[in-house]
């Protein structure tokens, strides 16, 4: 059974999909440590000094999120999935919009293993990851939706196997393989120069 906050946030979420204003103003509270937990995450992930900063992140992702008000949000794992969805694509619309190119800007790279497992150096190459998804997406969407869920998304294996409705196995499999997918296709544009 899921603890009471999950509960809660469920709740929460599904009157405010269906136009209970102040389940909104009761569910930001409750998610708000997590929201910035995950932009922590990303932010840690970007080179030194870079000009977003975590709150300006959850606050872009926040309003984002107000727009988005007739999404029917399934559960608390599904509403952490679309924020880290959006805050992917805020940071890398920023990153575009800064002018930093995907395999290049100065930017120190990572192996994608890394990139995957979390962060461990800065300036890990979020644009190019982000192609390549988008790749991936057209190949094989869910291996590419488990990417995300894991990877910006920070959901376990069980949660994702959750918002997915796949098994915990699928999930594990899909994983291992769309890493080495990635690795391919990241390594195969870096060596050739290629946008694929």
């Amino acid at each position: 059974m899921p603890p009471p906050s999950a509960q809660n946030v469920t709740r929460l979420l599904h009157a405010w999909s269906q136009g209970k204003d102040a389940a909104l103003e009761e569910l930001l509270p409750l998610v708000h440590q997590e929201l910035r937990r995950l932009a922590r995450r990303y932010m840690f992930g970007e080179r030194p000094g870079h000009t977003l900063q975590a709150t300006a992140l959850v606050n872009e992702a926040y309003l984002k999120l107000v727009d988005s008000r007739h999404v029917n949000w399934q559960d608390r794992a599904h509403f952490f999935a679309i924020s880290a969805q959006l805050m992917r694509r805020i940071l890398v619309d920023y990153a575009r919009a800064r002018g930093y190119q995907k395999r290049g800007g100065g930017v120190p790279k990572v192996t994608l293993d890394e990139a995957l497992m979390g962060p461990q150096e800065k300036g890990h190459d979020l644009v190019a990851l982000d192609d390549a998804l988008k790749v991936l997406a057209g190949v094989d969407p869910r291996k590419s939706k488990v990417v995300e869920l894991r990877f910006f998304g920070g959901l376990s294996v069980e949660e994702t196997a959750e918002v997915l409705k796949v098994s915990p196995d699928t999930v594990h499999r899909d994983w291992r393989l769309a890493k080495a997918w990635l690795a391919r296709e990241m390594g195969k544009a870096v060596a050739t120069g290629n946008d694929a």
